[in-house]
């Protein structure tokens, strides 16, 4: 049976795009948490932030993570916070490798965009506060560590590399 991958880090770290890429090239479906709440509820997240709260979001993405880690052989962008509740990784953690997309958060709220990102909006001193108390939930439930590099496609190399 072909494991997941399951990609985590903070939001802007590039775990839609290197998912993209990454399930091309392994020939796997690719699945973003995020675009699945939003594809299963009819409703994008900053709506479903602002008028359901961020609990409600977190008990969806406890649903979608359940619901993906039965199936294997998919790369799965998890949004930024899921790793936060364990009730929402271990299920993926079991089904596959974990692999945590590190880039330096000062440089992903300096050149990405936040709009969009509910969880952006509070400005770069809240965002470099919540990497600081999510990096090390990352670091616990995280696999392989990957450094983001220059490009996407460097870090799908990157990633192919260390999964050997």
């Amino acid at each position: 049976m072909k494991k997941n991958i399951v990609l985590i880090g903070m939001m802007g770290c590039g775990k839609t795009t290197v998912g993209g890429l990454l399930a091309k090239q392994l020939g796997f479906p690719f699945v973003d948490t995020d675009q699945y709440i939003e594809e299963g509820l009819g409703r994008s997240i900053p709506y479903i932030f602002a008028k359901e709260g961020e609990g409600f979001f977190r008990d969806q993405e406890r649903g979608a993570a359940e619901k993906l880690a039965r199936d294997a052989g998919q790369v799965i962008a998890c949004g930024g916070g899921l790793p936060t509740r364990s009730d929402s990784i271990a299920a993926l953690k079991d089904s596959g490798t974990v692999v945590f997309l590190r880039r330096d958060p000062g440089e992903i709220y300096d050149n990405v965009s936040m709009g969009g990102r509910p969880l952006g909006q509070q400005g770069r001193k809240d965002f470099l506060e919540r990497y600081a108390k999510r990096k090390p939930i990352y670091l616990e439930w995280a696999d392989l560590v990957v450094d983001v590099q220059p490009t996407p496609g460097e870090t799908v190399q990157r990633i192919m590399e260390v999964l050997k």
